[in-house]
């Protein structure tokens, strides 16, 4: 007779168990996930960063110079000619490109090299626009590539066959808007002066268009496309003059010593940001300190001379990214603690529901015999069939997301992962079962008794989340004096970037040990009662089992995380707001170079689209005061005015304390004319603090302009609308001056967009010189690196990853205890309970965890921040390097009562839904479906 074979274990279980298997599976793949993206994502947009940080510098500061004095009169008249022709420039420019080391990138369609003067002689025509008496200035530059790089408009391209340094006449061309400021045509002569004393003669023979006038070709030395206005040396007042370009052909070099007798060679190199990752920054900073001053420059004048030097910002560029990237890689470290301090609680309560559920199976194989080996490896090999692959599938998910970054960090944290989620149950199961016994009693949570062991671990974790507040409130988020962990993302101190974390963990733990008191003090009051639901739902929930505690430590982790990280984007955002309000003063705010608005103009914007009021100020800059100083004056509506300083929140009044007096007459005095009949009085003023002291109380008479008035200061205010951060003004009625013009309009409204204003304009008779400044428009520009943005995304995901784990925490804490909860629903109704008494049981017994949750991560989240507060600093990820931070001093984390009490609220309607919809469905079945002989629950 065959023996037959017994059925693996692994593939018993797992058929016995799909449902639970798969949504392992499914749990494991999402945190794999998450934890896999998460080093993608950081790396990735630092990535951008580097790449915007270049893009964004400009040529003028990205590109890499070689420049070269031409060769000096220790060279014969040949040699010196010769090395300004284009022939050996392009070998030395050649041999440079193959010079520059990995990671520094050359786009050669934006690299260029050549000859031009140093010194820039000046036209000697009198028909050449003049800006002062002084003579416009040029630049020769014959610069490869002209023909590729321009358009020809007009005429053609300059020659430059036989030209030597004894020529006095030479072909060049110009750009379009060269020729139309400097009044240049095809045919004209510009005449040179010469240190040689003899004239030199360009004819310009084409006038062409530039096809990417924004690339380094042409913007490295823009004057060379567009004339700028320059100042001529010498002392004050220095005269301004036009400083124009030449364009030279590359054979017309030797020319140049004639105009200038130290011309420069230059090769320059524009840097292609397209290739640069994060992890390039270290290597690409020390290849620019070679190249400037080490061993590469040595070998790039080894080609080309020896006085060659190389000059770039792009080492200052990158210093200026890693200040930013530095600043906010330990903020968004934090956000990366709490999320995953959230998913390893809720792996590690998922194993431990799963190990409670099975506890009288691997009770059973102890007692007869198993050994704790044995059962790890049965244990293990069943997590392992389900968390590897699972991870696997994470992982790849992450990697198809996110296609460019390292593999390492990733995969490194998806094992992690899988680790944990295979080993949980073996080692739980271990330790519980390390003794076989025939009798246990029941772990109920509310007879529950920590262990020594526990107790030590708990002291230790409070010792390190005071340890870690402490270093934070000291120091913050900035690791560079502690030892950290240096990657492509600055320098983080896990302990600092753990304190959320650590603080929500103390919390679960502190409440976790009283949570059986409140239980208590509400079992009483119920037992005296009549009614039987309190009694029973508090002694229900008293009966839960001790693996609860896993529930209610990932609910606070999970709402402490989502609070905190709340309160980061509230932060932000409100930054960005404060700072864009300052920059404008309102909504928008239009102005004309300092010089009065068309009177139509207020009319016109007021009926823009997006439009609600306009409030048309007055502005003098220069009101004199007693001392002899000078102060700005604003002169405005008080009732518009005061509801604009209302909305806005900067130095809110109210109409009263600005409006002018009147006399008995009804006529306003303060005016100077004496046209009023009755006693004059002095006019309310809004002063700057320091201007408040400065006037004292007593009244002033001022003489603008626009009116002669008397005011006297009636109150003070840090800052207004009109002009919110200057330091000093004084603030007055503008009917107290009769002469006075809009020179400022701040509009209110919503939706307001730059093009509207610009049409708005039009119609008011202000078709050019208009300056619109959009509140919308300059908070954006405060966001512009991927750095903020990428930072954001992160704490955005952290928010909604806290959530979702939350949610999850809740519902598989309610899944393990629904059987239990079924049996006791069919058993009491079998004694006489009604259907809606068992819905209303089911969610009282619900609630108390629930609340104890919500109330605890709620007050947790707020503890969090208060104490975290110092430590953190917000400022770079909310502003850009170059945002102003103007009155912003007290930009500080906050908590937000939609990011404490939402996610809080979100956990008690869920958990309440939940029991809910198990009561209407079990009390829809019969109460023998439930209840079957011999069942313990």
């Amino acid at each position: 007779m065959p023996i037959r074979t017994v059925a693996p274990w692994v593939r018993t279980r797992l058929r016995a168990a799909s449902a639970a298997a798969t949504a392992f599976a499914l749990l494991v793949a999402v945190t794999a996930f998450l934890a896999a993206l998460f080093p993608r994502a950081v790396e990735s947009y630092e990535s951008d960063g580097v790449r915007a940080a270049v893009t964004d510098a400009g040529p003028a500061r990205s590109v890499i110079e070689l420049s070269a004095p031409a060769p000096g009169l220790d060279k014969t008249q040949r040699e010196r000619e010769d090395a300004l022709r284009p022939a050996p420039l392009r070998r030395q420019y050649e041999k440079a490109l193959h010079t520059l080391p990995e990671p520094v990138r050359a786009d050669v369609r934006q690299s260029a090299y050549g000859a031009q003067t140093v010194k820039s002689p000046q036209g000697t025509d009198r028909w050449l626009p003049h800006l002062s008496p002084v003579d416009p200035q040029f630049t020769l530059a014959a610069q490869s590539g002209l023909d590729t790089h321009a358009r020809l408009r007009e005429g053609r391209l300059p020659g430059g066959k036989g030209i030597t340094s004894d020529s006095r006449r030479v072909e060049a061309a110009v750009t379009t808007d060269t020729a139309r400021v400097m009044r240049l045509t095809v045919g004209k002569d510009v005449h040179l002066s010469s240190e040689l004393g003899d004239t030199v003669t360009v004819r310009i023979t084409g006038i062409l268009e530039p096809l990417r006038p924004k690339s380094a070709y042409w913007s490295y030395d823009p004057v060379l496309r567009t004339p700028a206005k320059a100042v001529a040396p010498g002392p004050a007042p220095q005269p301004e003059l036009w400083h124009a370009g030449l364009l030279l052909a590359p054979d017309a070099a030797p020319v140049l010593p004639a105009v200038d007798q130290n011309p420069q060679r230059y090769w320059r190199v524009a840097a292609d940001p397209g290739g640069l990752t994060a992890r390039d920054l270290p290597s690409l900073k020390s290849r620019i300190a070679s190249l400037e001053k080490g061993p590469l420059l040595s070998e790039l004048r080894s080609f080309t001379d020896r006085d060659a030097r190389v000059s770039t910002d792009l080492d200052k560029i990158l210093t200026e990214h890693a200040g930013l990237r530095d600043a906010v890689a330990p903020v968004v470290a934090v956000a990366a603690y709490g999320v995953g301090g959230v998913a390893a609680v809720v792996l590690l309560m998922t194993c431990a529901l799963s190990a409670v559920r099975r506890h009288d199976e691997l009770a059973l194989l102890r007692s007869r015999g198993g050994s704790v080996g044995g059962i790890v490896r049965r244990l293990l090999a069943e997590t392992s069939v389900v968390a590897v692959p699972a991870a696997a599938l994470g992982l790849l998910s992450a990697v198809l997301v996110v296609p460019h970054a390292r593999m390492g960090p990733s995969a490194m944290a998806a094992g992690a992962v899988c680790v944990l989620a295979c080993a949980a149950l073996p080692v739980r199961a271990a330790v519980t079962h390390r003794r076989p016994r025939a009798h246990e009693g029941r772990g109920d949570l509310i007879t529950a008794r920590p262990s020594r062991r526990r107790t030590v671990a708990e002291l230790v974790l409070l010792v390190l989340a005071v340890g870690a507040v402490a270093t934070l409130r000291r120091r913050g988020t900035d690791a560079s004096d502690a030892a950290g962990s240096q990657g492509s993302g600055g320098s983080v101190d896990w302990l600092v970037s753990a304190a959320p974390v650590l603080v929500g963990g103390i919390a679960a733990l502190l409440l976790v040990r009283l949570y059986p008191l409140p239980l208590r003090l509400c079992a009483r009051p119920f037992a005296r009662r009549r009614g039987v639901l309190g009694f029973l739902a508090t002694a229900s929930a008293g009966r839960a089992s001790g693996a609860q505690v896993f529930p209610l430590l990932a609910l606070l982790l999970a709402l402490t995380t989502a609070a905190f990280g709340g309160s980061v984007l509230a932060g932000v955002q409100d930054a960005r707001d404060r700072t864009a309000l300052l920059a404008v003063g309102a909504d928008a705010r239009v102005t004309r170079d300092g010089a009065p608005l068309p009177a139509a103009l207020a009319d016109a914007v007021g009926r823009a689209s997006g439009v609600r009021e306009v409030a048309a100020v007055h502005i003098d800059w220069n009101l004199s005061l007693p001392d002899g100083s000078t102060v700005p004056l604003i002169a405005a509506d008080p009732a518009t005015y005061a509801r604009l300083t209302a909305g806005t929140g900067l130095g809110p009044l109210t109409a009263p304390a600005l409006k002018a007096p009147r006399t008995g007459t009804g006529t306003r005095t303060g005016t100077g004319t004496g046209t009023g009949t009755g006693t004059s009085a002095a006019l309310p003023a809004i002063a700057s603090p320091d201007l408040a002291r400065k006037l004292g109380r007593k009244p002033h008479t001022f003489r603008t302009p626009s009116g002669t008035f008397t005011a006297q200061v009636t109150g003070t205010r840090t800052t207004t609308p009109a002009l919110p951060t200057q330091g000093a003004f004084l603030l007055v009625d503008r009917e107290a001056l009769p002469k006075a013009r809009d020179t400022v309009l701040l509009v209110t409204g919503d939706g307001i967009t730059r093009q509207a204003l610009v049409d708005a304009g039009a119609e008011g008779g202000a078709r050019r010189g208009l300056e619109i400044d959009v509140r919308s428009a300059e908070r954006a520009a405060l966001a512009d690196s991927p750095l903020q943005s990428g930072a954001e995304h992160v704490y955005l995901a952290a928010v909604a990853a806290g959530a979702g784990y939350a949610a999850l925490a809740v519902l598989l804490a309610l899944l393990q205890s629904a059987p239990r909860r079924t049996a006791l629903l069919a058993r009491l109704r079998t004694m006489g309970l009604g259907a809606r008494q068992g819905r209303l049981l089911l969610a009282l017994e619900a609630l108390p965890q629930a609340l104890l949750a919500a109330g605890g991560g709620a007050l947790v989240g707020w503890a969090a921040v208060e104490l975290l507060a110092d430590g953190l600093d917000l400022r770079r990820i909310a502003l850009n390097a170059h945002g102003g931070l103007t009155g912003l001093d007290d930009i500080t984390l906050r908590a937000d009562p939609w990011s404490l009490l939402l996610p809080a609220a979100g956990v008690v309607a869920l958990t309440a839904g939940v029991a809910f919809a198990q009561a209407w469905w079990t009390t829809r079945r019969t109460p023998a479906a439930d209840l079957r002989t011999g069942d313990n629950r």
